[in-house]
């Protein structure tokens, strides 16, 4: 009979709790109830966790900027260098067995600094997203995979960073000399003897991979701050990220 109260009474403190579910601690007060244990976590409100995970994406973003909007970010980077685009590879490969390498690493150089140059107004474009993030977006971020982080960043910003990147691209493209690289190198190459023609959109393509080396380099900043607590930086991270190892 006894047992049977104790059961009854769990029951209902449960079934109170469950009703009780929009309370920002009610995730965390459930686990610690059913885990007999109280810690640091059944303090750790949905604003803490929405706070921590936009620390988290500043940081993480802000890093992974600032790697890629220095000379050389792209360019001495294989991970995020952006080479010709794949149908314009083959103009690559035929200039440099007629001995016209110079003229396609000129090329190459360019592309990448107009996209070191565009990374630096990636900033404002993931603030913007970051502010806007939800209750149910940060739940999914913290308890997602090791890429939820990127991942929402590219769902929200993708649209967004296209149109902020795009017309800096093409503004740096003129500006470092690279459209007059590449077109110096298609031209020579359309000049060659029945080679079939090639003119690939420069712009979109650059934009494409500058958006691609951001969001990889943000993916890396993510995974360090979710496996390695030395780089949360804050208390409030340590605080949120340490709900992240327990899950």
């Amino acid at each position: 009979m006894k047992l049977f109260q104790k059961i009854a009474s769990w029951t209902c403190s449960l079934t109170l709790l469950l009703t009780l579910s929009n309370c920002d601690v009610v995730h965390d007060v459930v686990n610690t109830t059913l885990n007999g244990s109280s810690t640091t976590a059944a303090a750790l409100t949905n604003d803490d966790i929405i706070k921590g995970l936009k620390e988290a994406l500043v940081q993480g973003t802000q890093k992974g900027v600032d790697i890629l909007s220095v000379k050389d970010g792209f360019l001495k980077n294989d991970a995020v260098k952006v080479l010709f685009p794949p149908e314009a590879q083959k103009v690559e490969k035929t200039l440099r067995d007629i001995g016209a390498g110079s003229i396609v690493d000129m090329a190459v150089e360019k592309l990448n600094r107009a996209a070191e140059d565009a990374a630096i107004g990636a900033k404002d474009v993931f603030v913007d997203a970051i502010t806007s993030m939800t209750v149910n977006d940060a739940m999914d971020i913290l308890m997602g995979a090791d890429n939820a982080c990127t991942n929402y960043l590219k769902k929200t910003t993708k649209t967004a960073l296209f149109n902020s990147f795009n017309p800096v691209i093409k503004k740096s493209l003129n500006q470092v000399g690279a459209s007059d690289a590449w077109t110096a190198v298609i031209s020579k190459y359309n000049k060659i003897p029945f080679i079939e023609k090639v003119n690939p959109d420069l712009d979109d393509y650059v934009t494409n991979k500058a958006m691609d080396g951001v969001f990889m380099m943000i993916e890396k900043e993510e995974q360090m701050i979710r496996k390695d607590p030395v780089k949360r930086v804050t208390d409030l991270l340590k605080k949120v990220f340490a709900k992240q190892d327990n899950k």
